[in-house]
């Protein structure tokens, strides 16, 4: 497997947003509330949590469903405070099989190499029966960006390096978690559009969210005022509003699914229906 991910650049991109992350985490703060929702509408009580990701973490006094929640993530510091920190990566979850009821991630899994391996190792460490729920960035993230900073980098340089991370989508993602054995998996996404004055306010909120560039062949190289002036002024061109403010966009995708348990509805066997498919279209 070819890591895509500079996983020590993941990290710093998260220990650096820290500071000023509270001022530029509404993305963050936005699908934290719809996985509350989410786990709202589940007629179950979580008695031990594991969470993925400490930028806008859900606390258990948050939620009446959930009792001791425990938070993972990269930085040496929670990003934002939480109940019970645990440093660590997820690709390697250091965690007990078979010990939570739960396992949540808002918004940290996008930005790992292997997150096949990821899924099935929630899936270890999933009492039967147990729920995994999270939200992750999606294919369609920032595909503005993305569009206007390689034209211009392929116009000044006669060639383009990887700016923008390359996000999973609904279809993968659905795949990966049967792979990963869950049961009853449900995924669905949202695309959140903003706005804003100009480009240079766009890159701001993406540094302080702790999503910088993190892909392992980038160039790291200053590509100069004169590009980014260029990446401003083609960006307002082409996705411009009427009131002169850019838009870019978040596709937001949430995962659900369930530790297998013989009590879960089960798919009929092959060949036990009574009526065929023929009949049906008739």
């Amino acid at each position: 497997m070819v890591d895509i991910f500079d996983r020590n650049q993941v990290r710093h991109n998260r220990a650096r947003a820290s500071a000023k992350f509270q001022d530029h985490g509404f993305l963050f703060d936005w699908s934290k509330s719809q996985l509350l929702e989410r786990i709202s509408d589940i007629n179950r009580i979580f008695s031990k949590a594991l969470q993925i990701g400490s930028r806008a973490p859900i606390l258990a006094a948050e939620h009446s469903k959930i009792g001791d929640i425990a938070t993972l993530d990269l930085t040496n510091k929670p990003v934002q405070c939480c109940d019970i920190y645990i440093q660590a990566s997820e690709e390697f979850l250091p965690i007990k099989q078979n010990s939570m009821d739960l396992v949540v991630s808002n918004l940290s899994l996008h930005s790992v190499n292997d997150l096949a391996g990821a899924l099935i190792q929630i899936n270890d460490c999933l009492k039967s029966d147990g729920l995994f729920i999270a939200s992750m960035l999606g294919g369609e993230t920032l595909h503005e960006l993305r569009k206007i900073m390689m034209e211009v980098e392929i116009s000044m340089f006669d060639g383009a390096s990887p700016r923008i991370a390359p996000f999973a989508d609904k279809p993968q993602m659905g795949e990966l978690l049967q792979r990963a054995k869950f049961a009853l998996p449900v995924v669905d996404s949202d695309i959140i559009t903003v706005t804003y004055d100009n480009v240079f306010k766009l890159l701001h909120d993406i540094r302080y969210m702790g999503e910088g560039n993190a892909i392992y062949k980038r160039n790291k190289s200053y590509l100069g005022k004169a590009f980014f002036m260029q990446v401003a002024q083609k960006y307002h061109e082409q996705f411009a509003e009427k009131d002169g403010r850019i838009t870019a966009s978040f596709e937001v995708i949430f995962l659900i699914g369930w530790k297998p348990h013989k009590s879960q509805q089960q798919p009929l066997p092959r060949g036990s229906g009574k009526v065929s498919l023929g009949e049906v279209l008739k």
